[in-house]
């Protein structure tokens, strides 16, 4: 439940610390986005906004009074695109093909399973499409302890529900050539985009390490290993 809060540098949707899963979702949503923007994909700009105890609000709602109130501190902004509209199936000739080929890729790679026709998660803005709501991505990270060296290759991903399911082996025929785009210093700054107040926020089940800086460490490790191998359809 995202909150449209306005602060002095414009309005951001902004995803809640307080909500179900804590900060592990910001924290993917961080991780993917400059991933996406590594590969020339767009993502609305992003920001940290502080939410005090004492913030105004024009909502009434219990509900959202008590998430507000859960996130007190730090929370994850996105610029607000005024006017954007959500992909239809009948405006899916408004992205190429090969952007189509590196959204499904960068799915891949991340584990993002939140991007059907139900629940596209693509936003058309100016005519272009920027890639929202990937917090439910890196599910990885909700079981450190469970993953082996071979965990990253291992990881399938279930295609057959995607937007662009059909782009599936254009995806595996590109793997070389988009792996090659995020060397492990654009990996390292993806992950060092992360927050360390995100980081050191999560449950303890979800830190690999209590360091900030070794958890990055964790994710970063995790995501070079899986550009190894090309993808893998269930």
């Amino acid at each position: 439940m995202p909150l449209l809060i306005e602060t002095e540098a414009g309005r951001y949707m902004t995803k809640l610390r307080g909500a179900a899963q804590g900060t592990a979702p910001l924290i993917a949503e961080i991780i993917v986005a400059e991933l996406a923007e590594a590969l020339g994909l767009s993502v609305p700009e992003r920001t940290l906004v502080q939410l005090d105890a004492g913030t105004p609000s024009d909502d009434r709602n219990d509900e959202v009074a008590d998430l507000r109130h859960a996130s007190v501190g730090l929370n994850l902004g996105f610029a607000y695109l005024e006017g954007a509209r959500e992909l239809r199936r009948d405006r899916r000739g408004l992205i190429d093909e090969a952007s189509a080929v590196r959204i499904l890729w960068l799915d891949w790679l991340v584990a993002n399973v939140d991007r059907t026709w139900a629940n596209p998660n693509i936003l058309i803005h100016a005519g272009a499409p920027q890639l929202i709501d990937h917090g439910a991505a890196l599910h990885f990270q909700y079981g450190w302890s469970e993953l082996t060296e071979e965990s990253p290759t291992e990881n399938h991903f279930d295609v057959t529900t995607h937007l662009f399911v059909e782009l599936a082996p254009r995806a595996v025929e590109a793997h070389d050539a988009l792996a090659a785009k995020l060397s492990r210093a654009i990996i390292d700054a993806a992950v060092a985009a992360v927050s360390s107040d995100f980081l050191e926020s999560a449950g303890a089940a979800l830190r690999p390490s209590p360091d900030a800086q070794r958890h990055r460490m964790h994710f970063a490790a995790f995501l070079w290993k899986r550009l190894k191998a090309p993808p893998a359809w269930d």
